[in-house]
């Protein structure tokens, strides 16, 4: 069991939450202040952690509204950091940039962490903790970031921000890959997708339960958290074989999480919120699209329609 008393984090309902809508995406169109309210106010009083990605203008709003709206979230606050080199193995053909690109990225990079550093320092009551980035070292990451450069900007956060640091990523490279950043970090926090690795819906909490021990297992006296884990509920075949994901298995495997995750004290962040129609291919069924517990209309999915008080969706996959 796993106690963060020492670092100011208690247990509770965990999400990873992206706002994007329809016709938005980051870098683009952001979601409006109202838009973040009424997502925020669905997600209220059922969750009390959430987990933003990115230092961009829809974490400032994010912040915002919670702030003004004197909503009784903590916010585990991310900078995602880009390639600072080439991962020629990428799978999907989408890790190799220009030298220019990669010293722009590494430009870029600096001054996310500097601004996740005053974003920290300017909601200290709302940031829990701070995010040096996101599956950025992972071997099929089209983002990577050495472990050393990645190290360097944990250290300057820890120098300069009060609330604990983290460096968020697949389970995998804190097994074996990850030398010295576990030691570096305040805590570990991985993600685990047992659906993504062909595990069907009978063996998926073991999985689990399996990726999370082993990590603990490695690093005795690390706290570990689990800061991504889901269940898509479609797919066009892209990875994920289309009979293994559905609301059904999604409800599950959620269920399955939420009291596994409680009954053992492990601050897990289910990802995520809200289905998301601008990631991956233009596909309609990619799955990368649908892993939201509400569908982009913001009507609930199957896992969560009897526990809240919101209107169930009357069509499915919208």
């Amino acid at each position: 069991m796993n106690s963060f008393n020492a670092l100011g984090i208690n247990a509770g309902r965990a999400i990873c939450y992206s706002g994007f809508r329809e016709g938005q995406q980051p870098g683009g169109k952001y979601p409006s202040y109202a838009e973040v309210r009424e997502d925020l106010m669905l997600l209220h009083g059922h969750w009390k952690y959430l987990r933003l990605f990115d230092t961009d203008r829809h974490a400032e709003t994010v912040l915002e509204v919670i702030q003004r709206e004197n909503l009784d979230f903590r916010v585990m606050l991310g900078a995602y950091i880009e390639a600072e080199m080439n991962n020629f193995n990428c799978p999907w053909n989408s890790g190799v940039y220009t030298e220019a690109q990669l010293e722009a990225n590494a430009i870029s990079n600096e001054r996310k962490i500097s601004r996740l550093i005053d974003m920290g320092k300017a909601f200290p009551g709302i940031v829990f903790a701070l995010s040096a980035g996101n599956e950025a070292l992972v071997g099929w990451t089209d983002h990577y970031v050495p472990e050393s450069r990645v190290m360097e900007f944990v250290r300057k956060i820890k120098e300069q921000a009060p609330q604990p640091v983290t460096f968020c990523e697949n389970y995998s490279p804190w097994l074996d890959q990850l030398k010295h950043l576990p030691e570096e970090v305040d805590f570990i926090s991985i993600h685990t997708y047992p659906v993504w690795e062909y595990k069907h819906i009978d063996e998926a909490i073991a999985y689990t339960r399996d990726n999370y021990n082993s990590v603990v297992s490695r690093h005795p006296g690390k706290n570990v958290v689990i800061t991504e884990a889901g269940w898509a509920t479609n797919s066009n075949g892209r990875g994920i074989d289309p009979g293994k994901v559905n609301e059904e298995y999604q409800k599950a495997y959620y269920e399955m999480l939420m009291e596994w995750s409680e009954r053992e004290n492990i601050l897990t962040f289910f990802f995520e919120a809200f289905d998301e129609r601008w990631k991956g291919s233009p596909e309609p069924l990619e799955p990368e699209k649908h892993w939201g517990l509400f569908h982009t209309n913001r009507t609930p999915k199957l896992a969560i329609s009897d526990h809240l008080t919101v209107p169930k969706n009357p069509r499915q996959g919208v």
